[in-house]
C-alpha cells in the first residue's frame, strides 16, 4: 500500500491526444492523478468534467492533472468528445498502473464480487513523493479539496 511521502510508482502510458505521459518526466511540477472506474458511467462522467471545468485552476496553481482507467485510446477519445473533455486521460489497458498505486481492488455490489478500479486520487509533488491520497473518492466537492491541496503544497 502506497503512503504519503513515498516516492510515487514511474510509469508511461498513452494519453488522449497521441502522445505518451512518463511521471518522471513531469518533475518540477505537481501532478494530480485520479483513477476512476471506467469511461462515460455517471460517477466518471461528473468526475471528468469536474477536473475540465478546473483544469485552468490546477494549471494556475502549478499542477497537471490526468485522469486514469483502463479503458482503451478508443474510448477514452469518444468519452472526451462527447462530454468535451479538457483534462487528459491515460489508458492503462494492462492495469499495471492501477495494481501499483493499489486501486485495483475487490468490489462487492449486490452481493456480487468482481475486480474494479477503487476511485482514488493521487497528489504528486514537485519532487515526484506523494503528497496526498483520497480513496473511496466521494464525487461531490472532491475536484475542489484537490485543488485546496494543490494550492497549500
Amino acid at each position: 500500500m502506497l503512503e504519503i511521502s513515498q516516492p510515487a510508482p514511474d510509469f508511461t502510458l498513452p494519453v488522449t491526444g497521441g502522445d505518451a505521459v512518463t511521471l518522471s518526466a513531469l518533475q518540477g511540477k505537481a501532478v494530480v492523478l485520479y483513477f476512476y472506474p471506467r469511461d462515460d458511467t455517471p460517477g466518471c462522467t461528473k468526475e471528468s468534467i469536474g477536473f475540465s471545468e478546473h483544469l485552468d485552476a490546477f494549471k494556475d496553481a502549478g499542477a497537471l492533472v490526468f485522469g486514469i482507467s483502463r479503458d482503451t485510446m478508443a474510448k477514452h477519445d469518444k468519452f472526451t468528445a462527447k462530454h468535451d473533455l479538457t483534462v487528459p486521460l491515460l489508458a492503462d489497458v494492462d492495469g499495471t498502473v492501477t495494481e501499483s498505486y493499489g486501486v485495483w481492488v475487490e468490489k462487492n455490489m449486490y452481493g456480487k464480487k468482481s475486480m474494479g478500479i477503487e476511485r482514488a486520487t493521487y497528489l504528486i509533488d514537485a519532487q515526484g513523493n506523494i503528497a496526498n491520497i483520497w480513496r473511496k473518492v466521494k464525487v461531490p466537492g472532491h475536484v475542489e479539496e484537490v485543488l485546496e491541496a494543490v494550492r497549500a503544497l
